[in-house]
């Protein structure tokens, strides 16, 4: 175990769960604004959406497990799930920006 998780502390633990549930947070509201309008997109658009919907099944999933975890953990899992975040978010502005609609 490297010094750096020894020394985490309760505080960076739950900013680090913090960070992940707001991080959750956001992706779910934009996940719901574009489901709503994926039914007007064509195949292209929706075959983009199912490989999505793989990478959110996935972020959730771990999303369960943050509530979970220790401190030594914490920090894998927090920069693992930043990781997967960021590219559900570029994917979520790929698929809104093929649908014309801007935020």
């Amino acid at each position: 175990m490297n010094n750096e998780v020894k020394e985490m502390g309760n505080d960076a633990v739950e900013r680090i769960k913090k960070e992940y549930r707001d991080s959750v947070d956001f992706l779910r509201r934009e996940r719901d604004e574009i489901k709503l309008k994926i039914h007007l997109g064509n195949a292209e658009i929706r075959d983009q959406w199912d490989e999505v919907e793989k990478k959110w099944e996935h972020f959730q999933a771990r999303a369960e497990i943050v509530g979970r975890i220790t401190k030594d953990s914490a920090k894998e899992v927090g920069e693992a799930s930043k990781i997967v975040g960021e590219e559900l978010k570029n994917s979520y502005r790929r698929i809104r920006d093929s649908l014309g609609t801007n935020r």
